[in-house]
């Protein structure tokens, strides 16, 4: 279980590092990986000072990035968003805050509830060593204040490039709202961030 007071407490440690980074430009880019991007696309589209969320692929090449083949674990792909920001609305600490406590568990190796597979995997796609070094340093205060009972196993890579998924795995939630993966599996996540970050949701 991972303790919301420690968490908040570890945010305030990282933020420091990015005022200059904040400030540089207006959109910035975020691209996480937390098991099926439905749920993890649903739940950054409900985050105050995000402009646009897709689904997609990173981790692999061009020619792998179609769902038919990432689905068999076996492509590099991971099944991932890509999230735009305004940085003066939204901090990218404030966005690792939602994905390591509402969005996935990071500590689930090559999987998340019912999936499994590399393609499942938890990552964090860094764009650029201001982001490697805050996840990095984020990813060892949580480890050092055991927020979690678990060992973090996060990857933090550099983007190489990201694909976006074919057009009916976009906006999926909100498409599907009944559906039943996604009412058992990702709208928790939905009342989570509304209950744990009142002041980013929307």
């Amino acid at each position: 279980m991972l303790n919301i007071r420690k968490i908040l407490g570890i945010l305030l440690f990282v933020t420091c590092m990015s005022n200059t980074a904040q400030a540089a430009a207006k959109e910035q880019t975020a691209v996480f990986a937390g098991g099926c991007f439905w749920g993890v696309d649903a739940v950054f589209k409900h985050v105050r000072g995000v402009s646009e969320v897709v689904s997609g692929y990173a981790g692999g090449d061009a020619t792998t990035a179609h769902y038919d083949q990432v689905s068999h674990g076996n492509t590099g792909h991971a099944e991932a968003v890509q999230i735009h920001f305004d940085p003066e609305q939204v901090s990218f600490q404030q966005l690792m805050q939602v994905f390591f406590s509402v969005a996935h568990d990071p500590t689930q190796l090559n999987r998340q509830g019912p999936d499994r597979g590399s393609q499942y995997r938890s990552a964090i796609f860094h764009t650029d060593a201001q982001q490697q070094k805050m996840a990095n340093s984020y990813i060892r205060q949580l480890t050092a204040d055991r927020v979690f009972e678990s060992p973090i196993v996060t990857q933090v890579v550099p983007l190489q490039r990201f694909y976006p998924a074919e057009a009916y795995h976009q906006n999926y939630l909100a498409l599907h709202p009944t559906q039943p993966y996604i009412v058992v599996h990702d709208m928790p996540k939905l009342l989570q961030l509304r209950i744990q970050f009142p002041a980013l949701y929307r």
